[in-house]
Parts: structure tokens; sequence; C-alpha cells
């Protein structure tokens, strides 16, 4: 079935269809990016180790550009979490003071939506882009997040489930995004828009995509399905992985990063070792990441953390398809669970 599907999210964001690739670190690359937006779809950058410099992000937007087609439409993802006060003690600076810097670069090669995971975005960052023409999505991973997002000024909110691969919270997708729809229900967004929600976690084609919809979210943020895709930076190793894992593989772990973060952990011995140790909840109590301790050790490697990122919606995910045909897909069999479900309504 060919056609569109018009929301707040493509009208807000100036896309074709309401499918948003998720930042995913490193994993995340000009490749995939350019793919899915010249689908039709909305790419975004995820910042890497090597990226979280301004002119690492200046120099993977300008190869993102080289293949980008019109309307050039991409976002830029950052982790920024809450540092000191009541936050986790594990939480630090992932940017290493260079959020300024970052922003600017926005802002010069003419992003098309900033987004902020792990925590609220200050203040200032918001007023920044928002001075420049750039919205704000921030993720939010529990009711109560809501409204701390809406006071900065933020202009859409991805409602994310547990079900996600990487960084998430306890709450599941289904009961999550109904009660942050109902939320933002109301509030209009610095450009006047009425607040868009984006639905993610355990979405990988299109039935997931008409729930969203029929759940109240103006579209999708997808991770686990493009790990799958051949423009995505995932190693031969976690591509596999991801063929191969089923749903319940997939665990949250506070080793590699202090927070809890989904993936298939149990596939690697040294996050075995960790586990039988018991020592992970009192090291990360004291401010202390295991993995970031070893890796400055040299007592671990990047790949035992990055080979494993995935969420629920792998035991779904049989074959390697690129991103383009990933897009159609979602749109085109969304709108033929829509086109059935309407003629479940019995006519009076």
């Amino acid at each position: 079935m060919g056609g569109k599907l018009k929301t707040a999210l493509t009208e807000m964001l100036g896309v074709d269809h309401p499918v948003m690739l998720a930042g995913m670190g490193p994993i995340s690359g000009h490749e995939i990016v350019a793919a899915v937006s010249n689908a039709g779809g909305f790419g975004t950058l995820g910042l890497g180790a090597g990226h979280m410099v301004p002119e690492g992000l200046r120099k993977e937007i300008r190869l993102l550009k080289e293949s980008l087609r019109p309307p050039g439409k991409f976002g830029v993802d950052i982790l920024i979490p809450q540092v000191g006060g009541n936050a986790r003690k594990t939480n630090h600076d992932y940017t290493g003071g260079n959020l300024p810097g970052l922003v600017d670069v926005m802002i010069e090669e003419g992003c098309s939506l900033f987004v902020c995971a792990v925590g609220v975005p200050p203040q200032w960052v918001v007023d920044k882009l928002h001075s420049a023409g750039i919205p704000v999505m921030n993720m939010v991973g529990a009711p109560h997040h809501v409204l701390k997002a809406l006071e900065v000024g933020v202009d859409m909110v991805c409602a994310q489930g547990t079900e996600a691969g990487g960084h998430t919270g306890t709450v599941a997708t289904v009961p999550l995004v109904p009660q942050v729809v109902d939320l933002v229900r109301g509030r209009k967004n610095f450009f006047g828009k009425q607040v868009p929600v984006v639905a993610a976690g355990g979405i990988f084609d299109g039935r997931g995509l008409a729930a969203a919809l029929a759940l109240g979210a103006s579209g999708i943020w997808v991770g686990t399905r493009f790990l799958a895709t051949p423009e995505c930076n995932t190693s031969p190793v976690h591509r596999k992985k991801v063929l191969n894992a089923r749903s319940t593989d997939v665990y949250q772990t506070i080793l590699y990063t202090g927070r809890p973060c989904r993936g298939v952990w149990g596939t690697e011995e040294y996050t075995r070792q960790w586990e039988e140790s018991g020592e992970i909840d009192s090291l990360c109590k004291r401010g202390v990441v295991p993995f970031e301790r070893d890796l400055r050790k040299g007592k671990a490697h990047y790949y035992y953390f990055n080979n494993n990122i995935m969420g629920q919606a792998v035991g779904g995910i049989k074959e390697i398809k690129p991103a383009a045909e990933v897009v159609a897909e979602l749109v085109n069999d969304a709108l033929e669970v829509l086109d059935r479900s309407t003629k479940l309504v019995a006519r009076l």
C-alpha cells in the first residue's frame, strides 16, 4: 500500500514519514542518518567519543551533507545527565565541557533538531537553539519527567519505554506513551505548535508504528531495527547478535555506564564475571563505573559494550535490509494495519 502518514511530527520536522532514526552514539553515523533522511524519515546523529568535541561533530555533519538530499533534515543527539545534587554518583559530563562548542556547531551547520537524552537540557541550551530556529526534543522514561522537560521549553517529547536498547527507564512503552500524551495535551511549543509525542521502545515494524499512532503519538523513534542495515555503524559481530538474539536475551545492567542500559550483556565473559562478583552496585554507589575503570586500566575493551547494545525488538528482526527499505516497510505496513483497523468499526 502506497501513501503517507501526515502527523504533527512530519509537519514539525518537514519530512514525509513519522519515522525517526535513534541517535545511538557512534552507531548512528553519517551513512545511516543520510539513508533514513533520504528515504523520507528523519535521521539523528549520535555522538561517539570522537565526536564529543566541536570539530569532530562538524566533520561528521559535513560528511553527512555530502550524501544528504533535499530537504536535508537531520538531528543531533547528546546525552546530558544531571551532575551533582541528588543525581546518580556515576553521572558525569559526557561532553567533557564541550557542550557550548557543540551547540555552536549545531547552529553553524544548520542542524534541524537537537535531541537531549538521560536528562533535561539546560535552559541556556534550549534558549540558544530556539534563537537560531532549532527545535529541541527531550527523551523521557517516566511520566514525571515530562513536566520538567516542558518547564525548560522543549518542543517535542520522546516517550521511550523500557523495551528499548541502551539507556532506558523501567516503564514499558504501552503505559508510558498515553500518559505522556495526556501530559502535553494543549501545550504549545516555542514554534506555536502542539507539543508532539514520539514513541520509542520495542518498535520494529509497521504494526508498532500503527500502535504508537493509536496511543496518541505522532511518530516513532527507532534504534534496534536499524542496527540490521548495511548503512549502520554496527560491526559484523554486533549485526550477527542482532539477528540471532531473542527478546528474552536482552536485559539491563549498570556495569557499563553506571545507569540502566539494555543489551545482550550475557554474551560477554567479561559481563558474567562482574555479575558473579556481586560488586557492581557497591562500586556504582561510590561513583565508580566498573567498565570505565577497567578501560582506564587496560582490562576491558569498548567492544564489550558497543557490540551488545540492543532492545527487546531483536526477537522480531531476522534479516539485514537497506535503511530505505526499512523506512518504507514501516510506513506501508502501518498504513495496511490502520486500513484494516477502520474496517473493524461496526457501521450502524
